[in-house]
């Protein structure tokens, strides 16, 4: 039984898993089966403890962040009692569902506040790429990641907008030598989210992570395929009597 089982809690991942395969998503929440885990991306999490470092000096002195003038943000980062928690992967902002008796939370990177009150969800991205990062090109994963968090914040009784912004930097990848330095472009991309999909694929999820029964394999999971492929591989194995 994996840990999110047993407290019957649900991660903002565990609802990218649930969406990307629900197979995938039953054999690690029901089964404690999770798939092979990635290697971290370690350059990308220093630029967000950076990120935070940087976003904190503001935050303590109560100045709106120089990049908020770039796209006329009148907003300066937010200061609440809970937010070293809501911002703490372990922890996060958590919400109970009522009928369903689970959990659902995830932890933000950060959150601004407004001239108006209203609070913007903001998360830190960075990347390298050669083309210019624009609304166009936010991946959906990241798009329903900031809508996650405001359907949290929401059930918090705080006022939030349904713009979120990305913090997104780029690697600058033309330079003639590297000399111990990265060189970034940041820029903030808005994302105008839409939450009313959350809470009925959280309940499904749920359903789907106190069943029994494993669904289906899904088309072009290239996890499922492997697995299918390997149980395949076992058959024709131990089929054949001359290698067994």
């Amino acid at each position: 039984m994996s840990k999110s089982l047993k407290n019957q809690q649900l991660s903002r991942s565990k609802i990218e898993l649930f969406i990307d395969c629900p197979r995938c998503f039953h054999a690690e929440v029901a089964l404690g089966l999770p798939r092979v885990p990635s290697l971290p991306f370690t350059l990308n999490m220093a630029v967000d403890q950076l990120f935070k470092n940087e976003f904190d000096h503001y935050r303590n002195i109560a100045e709106a962040h120089p990049l908020f003038a770039t796209v006329g943000l009148d907003a300066i980062p937010y200061r609440h009692p809970e937010f070293n928690t809501w911002r703490t992967n372990a922890k996060g902002v958590r919400w109970t569902d009522p009928k369903t008796g689970w959990s659902l939370q995830g932890a933000v990177d950060d959150l601004w506040q407004g001239a108006d009150g209203r609070l913007y969800v903001a998360d830190y991205k960075a990347t390298s790429k050669l083309s210019d990062i624009t609304v166009e090109s936010l991946h959906p994963s990241y798009r329903r990641q900031a809508e996650v968090y405001q359907f949290l914040l929401r059930r918090q009784d705080l006022v939030v907008s349904d713009t979120a912004w990305f913090v997104y930097a780029n690697g600058i990848k033309t330079a003639d030598r590297f000399d111990n330095h990265l060189r970034f472009s940041t820029v903030l991309v808005p994302h105008v989210g839409n939450d009313d999909w959350v809470l009925e694929t959280f309940r499904r999820a749920v359903e789907v992570a106190s069943s029994a029964a494993s669904p289906s394999a899904q088309p072009g999971c290239p996890w499922c395929e492997f697995v299918n492929k390997r149980g395949a591989l076992k058959v024709e194995t131990h089929s054949d009597p001359e290698l067994a």
